[in-house]
């Protein structure tokens, strides 16, 4: 019996913000990951700041559609999933140690197809479950995708 194959794309794009005192990235070097249907895929998520604590986002973009809030993680153990992406399937742990935010996607379902975004809270303005315009990078090629 043949499984579906699930493409899971992750941009390799990243974002930052600097200020007068602070400097905050997120660095994203996967690529496209591939993978197939009840899976569990990890995709990477390397972050620099020099705040004392920090809060980082996961969304998930689909063609043609904005990107949507998955999840939140704090340096300081805060956690919070949107309610269409559970916890039993779409996690992340914050390793300080390592800055680094993974995000694990477990029982890979076709609709998991995607880019997948990650970002640090100083680049997230306002309602942090809405994605704003300045989480983009520079050159604003979002969709800049290795294939």
């Amino acid at each position: 019996l043949m499984k579906h194959c699930g493409r899971i794309h992750m941009s390799s794009k990243s974002t930052s913000t600097t200020n007068q005192l602070q400097e905050h990235k997120v660095i994203q070097e996967q690529g496209d990951v591939i993978a197939a249907e009840g899976d569990t895929v990890t995709l990477g998520c390397n972050f620099e700041t020099s705040a004392s604590y920090s809060y980082l986002f996961w969304y998930k973009q689909e063609v043609n559609d904005f990107p949507k809030y998955v999840l939140q993680r704090g340096t300081t153990g805060t956690a919070d999933n949107a309610q269409e992406f559970p916890k039993d399937r779409f996690d992340a742990e914050v390793d300080k140690k390592e800055k680094s935010v993974p995000l694990k996607i477990q029982k890979l379902q076709l609709s998991d197809s995607a880019v997948y975004y990650c970002a640090l809270q100083p680049t997230v303005t306002g309602n942090s479950k809405t994605l704003y315009k300045n989480l983009w990078s520079k050159d604003n090629r979002i969709l800049h995708n290795i294939h």
